[in-house]
């Protein structure tokens, strides 16, 4: 058993104070992906299809076309006649929102952030309870035969499989719980790429055991339980979720109840037992293979296009640790698995990987100073790891500068970062034309401009980083950090009346006195960008 698992059947809990705080899931359905599905359809949220779609280009880009819209579910795969899609799980946040029980935006970072600090720890039930061990293919041949890897561009020579959910528990993760992505390209069959980001979890884990006599075992889950997905995106955010924590035991808070977990057939490692397919191995980051056949012809890393990456840019292909798969388990296979096969640089990605980080951030602020900071907001344009806006209301004069140590703790604690902006209260950190107004309008180039930690580590996800390795290969022992940038933006304390904001009482006007609804909606309908912001607050 883990430590900090608990036997039994995974039946809902009491959580005493967490309950209080974390009102839990909309419904019970959404402890699996197969309930959700059933959810989303109920409250209108789902988009179905029976056409025949293609995981070569065709499934990325319809979700390109909808970014930022329902879940959408495809029912017919091409080449896969027993597996199903979803993608645009979570391109909504209203509609995750509502799945959670959260208010809003700034509601949910908050109770994740509470969430982060009180998990529910997970349950282990039998392999024959478990849905993921339904059916059990031991050394499979060819691991693409049970998973649908996709290919998201015309860039790329090779499909990819990013959509699974590594699982890391036990003592190699300090007896915590890890979850997390990796991308992965089967080659050899049952031997594929297995892409670690230097400083994730998983590449400490790797470099804690690199040399030991035995490879290590993991399970990679496809098809989660949303919360456990979200959980998996929490990245770079180790300050508030360092080794050993219990991510699996947070995805049940998130929840509202205990996730429930199960023992490997062939390793000795864990699943998510309510996923919907598991493939069974082990890393060997000592075998070391490159990820597309053109990188290895040239024998070069950090050139060739591959898999499109988080910061907006193509992936390049590298020599990467390799996961021996030693089995594959999975729902039964005529109730057609589904496979999450997720987009990068969609909406939809971008929510998953920053929406745990900002309730990190929000909570690494509070542990720094309570009180200050009132929400933290990373934009689709900051893209995942690269950035931040820090929204902060000073009470005295002795809160004015903490914004600053603020912007430092997360350039210099989340790898990759390379843009924090911190903001007063009367700013709108969710639109980012408003900030823009502010940087314009409130910036002093020569006071208000930091670059916190020059030579420090950053992430080689973005050309002007991998620029830093000149003539040398793109990779990360190559590259350099420029140091970040923190953008001051916010009202110095005690010249709150010198920046005050005006304000049009926007909320003692009824547009019905004077306008019938077709016309009230014909002028809304006319309004774009920054003008909703403003007109929603009178600024």
């Amino acid at each position: 058993m883990i430590p900090g698992v608990n036997a039994g059947k995974g039946k809902r809990v009491n959580m005493c104070a967490a309950e209080l705080e974390m009102p839990g899931m909309a419904s019970e359905l959404i402890m699996d992906l197969r309930g959700t599905l059933e959810w989303l359809k109920s409250e209108g949220d789902l988009l179905e299809t029976d056409v025949e779609v293609d995981p070569d280009i065709e499934i990325a880009a319809i979700q390109k076309n909808l970014d930022g819209g329902c879940p959408i579910l495809f029912n017919n795969v091409k080449g896969k006649p027993n597996h199903r899609c979803v993608t645009n799980l979570f391109g909504d946040m209203n509609v995750v929102n509502k799945m959670f029980g959260w208010k809003d935006d700034t509601d949910r970072t908050i109770k994740l952030a509470y969430a982060l600090q009180h998990p529910l720890p997970p349950v282990e039930i039998s392999q024959d309870e478990a849905p993921c061990q339904e059916h059990v293919v031991l050394d499979p041949v060819n691991v693409n035969d049970y998973i649908v890897p996709i290919r998201h561009t015309e860039f790329e020579p090779e499909l990819t499989v990013g959509s699974g959910n590594r699982v890391v528990a036990g003592k190699y993760f300090d007896g915590g719980t890890d979850l997390g992505y990796n991308r992965m390209n089967f080659r050899w069959g049952n031997v594929g790429t297995f892409q670690i980001s230097p400083g994730s979890h998983m590449w400490q884990v790797v470099s804690k055991h690199y040399k030991d006599d035995e490879p290590v075992p993991i399970t990679m889950c496809f098809g989660l339980p949303p919360s456990c997905t979200l959980l998996a995106g929490a990245g770079f955010d180790y300050v508030i979720l360092p080794q050993g924590c219990d991510e699996i035991g947070i995805a049940g808070a998130v929840q509202g109840t205990p996730v429930r977990m199960v023992k490997a057939r062939t390793v000795d490692a864990y699943a998510v037992a309510d996923c919907e397919v598991v493939l069974e191995g082990y890393v060997n980051p000592r075998d070391r293979r490159y990820e597309t056949a053109e990188a290895e012809e040239a024998g070069v890393q950090g050139r060739f296009h591959f898999h499109p990456e988080w910061a907006g840019y193509m992936g390049k292909a590298y020599k990467a640790p390799t996961f021996h798969c030693t089995a594959v388990t999975m729902r039964k296979p005529e109730s057609k698995p589904i496979i999450f096969p997720l987009a990068v640089h969609t909406l939809d990605e971008h929510n998953i990987d920053t929406t745990v980080r900002e309730a990190a951030l929000f909570a690494l602020c509070e542990r720094m100073q309570p009180g200050i900071v009132t929400d933290v907001v990373m934009p689709y344009c900051m893209t995942d790891w690269g950035g931040a806006i820090i929204q902060v209301k000073k009470r005295n004069q002795i809160d004015e500068g903490w914004q600053r140590n603020f912007m430092g703790a997360f350039i210099a604690t989340s790898q990759g970062a390379r843009i924090c902006i911190a903001v007063s209260e009367d700013a709108d950190p969710y639109d980012m034309d408003d900030i823009m107004w502010n940087i314009t309008t409130r910036v002093n180039p020569h006071t208000d401009i930091l670059n916190p930690i020059p030579g420090g580590r950053g992430q080689t996800f973005m050309p002007a980083e991998r620029m830093t390795a000149g003539d040398k290969e793109w990779t990360a022992s190559n590259t350099r950090f420029e140091g970040g940038m923190g953008i001051d933006c916010t009202v110095p304390f005690g010249y709150e009346s010198d920046f005050l904001r005006p304000v049009y009482a926007v909320d003692k006007v009824d547009l019905s006195k004077w306008f019938d609804d077709a016309q009230i909606a014909n002028g809304k309908d006319r309004m774009k960008g920054w003008v909703n912001s403003l007109a929603r607050t009178g600024r």
